[in-house]
């Protein structure tokens, strides 16, 4: 073996120094080379690696933000409520019903597209079958040929539209017998905002009317003549929600000298609160003298049976969405300028009304629902897309512009002047009064009725509902459902549904929804509501073989109806001592029983000028 010299001599001969890398001088160049190409990685790392990373941070981020606005769209302003919509029905895997802005600012708000309605108790109430409609008198209520004294006449200037006018003569009928008067047919509204010329003949059955009251109170279609000259009538007007005592107090001593009393703008003139027997009375008068002429529920009843060839239960809707009660509410609906000067312009109309805060009156739960909202809130209730609706309305707001949200969620969509033709309703359309009168008759027959507002056709329908078997009647619950409608864009839609069904509870129609002695007697008349032996409260359940409207049966009352009699005083028939029911705004601003005496010191010029116009205000809320 070589020594380790000699192996070292062998190497250094075999080495070629022809390559510069292999040389001396090209060790050198080598070094120099390896310290650039360090410094190059170095100077990569240090200045291109940062901005790399901060490129890929910003766009993670971005991720992340857009991530999360897409779950959780921002809440549209609640004065957008009227922005409408457009519809997509999307594929029938995903089975969803899109629903976008037109502002394309907001994703869509997606609605389930089911068809039926999610359970059999939408079309019917709780526990309705133990209650019953008792309007009987008792057996101590006098007669009117035992009580009627002779010339005492008390006649009657109804005001409002139908339903308005309807109260102002069911309450005539109490107040004739109060006064133990002979009472005329009522005098109709000719001359205020409805323009209606139809006399009570053309709306209602006149002598249906005299004879099925004939046993409370005595009724004539004219005043007697006497000497071959016609009676003098003495004008005068009751404040409203007159007691019995303020009917003494004011009437009876002008009826004594006068004998012949009429009694103007004769709405909401007498209390809600009176003894039973008096409801009572109210109530044979509303549902059971008060029938429709045989022209009217003829073409009332076609109505009804082509709304159930459709389907057998089917929803009407008052909708009560016409510029004029918009303007009147003081709302704001999204339109911008445009609407506020339009509705502005109209609101100018009633001098007495201030200047209105629309988000305050919103929050509130004073402003209507839109179409759309209206729409959503049955939707969310459980009612299916191919649910029937038959819409009673006048002039809606940008018509149909304002109606295609709700035309797109429930597309059977109806109204009179689309079920019938215009040579059926040439008879009725001049007339504001008779084609109100149809539209009553299809809402008292649908499955469920649905208010929104709170005017006297809502009122009257939905304290005839009760009274007929508990009908369902919606109110919708304005306050409650304000904030779902604003924030429905931050929830799922089964979220949205649950809070609307929770939001709705106790304004449903159900029995004892409504606590005895509130609200309107009108609207809750449950001193005519009796129960079955196995209920502890009073309400009301169909009553057997009542035909359309016609008021001509009244079914077998319960026992305890004929123990609720009143003692009556010998010469009046009256009862006295109860007070007027201040719960509506305008009875805090009209008279009080205070002794005789009305508002006195201290009311404000502006409330005075205010309190002479509110039947003037009170009109537009009339039907």
């Amino acid at each position: 073996m070589l020594s380790s010299p000699m192996m070292k001599k062998k190497r250094d001969k075999s080495v070629d120094y022809s390559s510069p890398y292999h040389s001396p001088s090209g060790g050198i160049r080598r070094t120099a080379s390896l310290r650039l190409h360090v410094r190059h990685i170095r100077h990569i790392r240090h200045h291109v690696f940062p901005l790399v990373s901060a490129i890929s941070g910003c766009l993670l981020l971005i991720i992340v933000l857009y991530s999360l606005l897409g779950r959780s769209p921002p809440p549209i302003r609640h004065h957008d409520h009227l922005s409408l919509l457009r519809f997509h029905a999307s594929s029938a895997e995903r089975g969803v019903r899109e629903v976008q802005l037109n502002n394309d600012e907001t994703p869509p708000f997606r609605v389930p597209e089911i068809r039926g309605s999610s359970g059999p108790h939408l079309w019917s109430t709780t526990k309705s079958e133990h209650f019953f409609g008792c309007s009987n008198s008792g057996d101590k209520f006098l007669t009117a040929d035992v009580k009627t004294l002779p010339n005492r006449y008390l006649l009657i200037a109804a005001s409002g539209g139908l339903n308005q006018q309807r109260t102002g003569i069911t309450d005539a009928v109490v107040a004739a017998y109060i006064l133990n008067a002979t009472l005329v047919v009522p005098k109709l509204d000719h001359t205020s905002f409805w323009k209606d010329s139809s006399n009570f003949g053309e709306i209602f059955d006149e002598d249906w009317f005299i004879s099925f009251l004939s046993n409370d109170v005595k009724i004539i279609k004219k005043l007697p003549s006497k000497g071959g000259k016609p009676m003098s009538v003495y004008t005068m007007r009751v404040p409203r929600k007159c007691n019995v005592k303020c009917y003494l107090n004011r009437v009876v001593p002008v009826l004594n000298k006068k004998h012949a009393v009429q009694l103007t703008k004769f709405d909401y003139r007498l209390s809600n609160k009176l003894e039973s027997d008096l409801q009572k009375l109210r109530c044979r008068t509303n549902y059971h003298a008060l029938k429709f002429t045989d022209t009217i529920n003829e073409m009332g009843r076609k109505l009804v049976e082509r709304m159930k060839m459709k389907s057998k239960n089917f929803i009407a809707l008052h909708l009560r969405f016409e510029p004029d009660m918009l303007a009147f509410s003081g709302c704001y609906f999204g339109g911008g300028e445009k609407e506020r000067t339009e509705l502005g312009a109209i609101r100018k109309r009633w001098k007495t009304l201030h200047a209105a805060d629309p988000d305050k009156v919103r929050k509130c739960g004073r402003c209507p629902l839109t179409p759309e909202e209206v729409g959503l809130m049955l939707r969310g209730l459980g009612f299916g897309s191919d649910v029937h609706l038959y819409v009673a309305s006048g002039e809606v707001y940008k018509g149909e512009e304002t109606l295609a949200p709700l035309k797109a969620l429930f597309p059977n969509f109806h109204t009179k002047e689309t079920i019938a033709s215009k040579e059926e309703l040439k008879p009725f359309s001049s007339f504001s009064s008779r084609m109100a009168a149809l539209d009553y008759i299809v809402c008292d027959e649908s499955g469920v009725f649905v208010t929104n507002n709170n005017g006297n056709m809502a009122k009257i329908l939905a304290g005839r509902r009760r009274y007929f078997g508990h009908k369902p009647t919606i109110r919708p619950s304005a306050k409650k459902l304000y904030k779902l409608f604003v924030n429905r864009y931050n929830m799922t839609w089964e979220e949205f549904a649950s809070r609307v069904r929770t939001s709705q509870i106790g304004s449903m129609g159900e029995p004892n929804e409504i606590r005895e002695g509130k609200g309107e007697f009108h609207e809750n008349p449950t001193a005519c509501i009796c129960g079955t032996s196995n209920t502890k409260s009073k309400v009301y359940v169909p009553m057997s073989q009542i035909e359309l409207n016609d008021g001509s049966r009244i079914s077998k009352e319960d026992d305890t109806s004929k123990d609720s009699g009143y003692d009556t005083n010998k010469d009046s028939g009256y009862v006295t001592g109860y007070t007027t029911d201040d719960e509506q705004y305008w009875s805090e601003m009209d008279y009080v029983e205070t002794g005789n005496k009305s508002l006195e010191n201290g009311t404000s010029a502006r409330l005075q000028d205010l309190i002479s116009h509110l039947p003037e205000l009170l009109e537009l809320f009339s039907d």
